[in-house]
């Protein structure tokens, strides 16, 4: 999960298998990818994630004016994802080129990236939690799951995921690497292996493992209870909690199998420069796979609810009315009135 995105091409040593072999070269798929298909695949998801959580954030803050718990936590799950999907600019310019930033936003880059990527699987969590909380525990959860209690927990939240992304946000930096600028992890000497694969375990585990496990638990239970009473509205919710589940696990565990065998590399367990080469193409794939798990969260956790798309479409159902009610206002007229003169009287007429 480097910053560096595997760094550019000009990195083609990235590791060194013992005293006497050879450094071993990037292969050239891992090239073509790199320059060609990430900056695409980067831009693509940008876009998506951008639109569709800013629209979740609009809908939220002028509609539903933040009244309940769930909404607290669809509007800190839709700035996480705004977070992150803002990196992806800089990983773009930097995948086919030297770091030409600076410093601080290396630092800064890196920083949000991991904070946005930590406090979006948490508020996954917490979203799961909720559901839980409001479907098996409904009587007991009345007093729990209030606006005021979602803000607390929320704000304990953000702090956690930026404690835990300090460990990237101290040890990303600017560097020099020949004649070209990197940006990426530079861990101090002599641990460097024992620093990596802490950060590597970390997202394996606080990243994927735990927030799985919580999941499955939590939407098993929604299930169970949501089957004692059968009707379309339930049957349509148990579909829902499904794709949450399968969706999360079907976009994230490529990635985290992918960064969990890197992690066996650099212990010297995989050892050869072409499984070095295919994990260089898997992570680079699987992770921006792992990515547009960002652009499906509004329409998971927002755009598939009723009420949601209701107030979606009061507000723009209201903004088409102000239109058309500014096309009587008079800087139009005024534009009217102005073509009239300047037209012959049989096009007037014929207007």
């Amino acid at each position: 999960m480097e910053f560096t995105s595997s760094t550019s091409a000009q990195n083609i040593t990235e590791y060194d298998y013992g005293d006497d072999s050879s450094p071993c070269e990037k292969s050239h798929s891992f090239k073509i990818f790199q320059f060609h298909f990430l900056p695409v695949l980067y831009s693509l998801v940008f876009a998506m994630g951008l639109l569709g959580n800013a629209l979740v954030i609009w809908v939220l803050i002028i509609c539903k004016k933040l009244k309940s718990m769930t909404d607290i936590y669809l509007l800190n799950l839709a700035i996480s994802d705004l977070l992150f999907v803002f990196s992806l600019p800089f990983l773009a310019h930097n995948a086919v080129d030297e770091w030409i930033f600076g410093n601080v936003m290396c630092k800064l880059c890196s920083g949000v990236y991991y904070i946005g990527f930590f406090s979006d699987i948490f508020f996954i969590i917490l979203m799961s939690m909720d559901r839980y909380l409001a479907v098996v525990h409904a009587v007991v959860a009345l007093s729990i799951r209030t606006a005021t209690w979602g803000i607390i927990i929320s704000i304990i939240l953000w702090l956690v995921a930026i404690l835990i992304s300090i460990p990237n946000f101290m040890f990303f930096q600017e560097y020099k690497e020949g004649y070209f600028t990197m940006c990426g992890n530079i861990y101090p000497e002599g641990s460097e292996k024992q620093w990596k694969l802490f950060t590597q375990f970390e997202v394996n585990i606080l990243g994927f493992l735990i927030p799985l496990s919580i999941m499955i638990y939590c939407y098993s239970h929604i299930i169970t209870s949501l089957q004692r009473c059968k009707s379309k509205q339930k049957t349509k919710a148990v579909r829902l909690v499904l794709l949450v589940v399968i969706v999360f696990f079907l976009f994230w565990t490529p990635f985290n199998i992918a960064l969990f065998l890197n992690s066996l590399q650099d212990l010297h367990i995989l050892d050869d420069c072409e499984t070095s080469n295919q994990l260089d193409v898997a992570i680079q794939v699987t992770m921006t796979i792992s990515f547009i798990h960002c652009c499906l969260n509004p329409f998971i956790y927002a755009f598939a609810g009723e009420k949601f798309k209701t107030n979606l479409k009061e507000i723009f159902h209201r903004n088409m009315v102000y239109a058309s009610m500014c096309k009587k206002c008079g800087i139009f007229q005024h534009f009217i009135v102005d073509r009239q003169s300047t037209s012959s009287p049989s096009d007037t007429t014929v207007i």
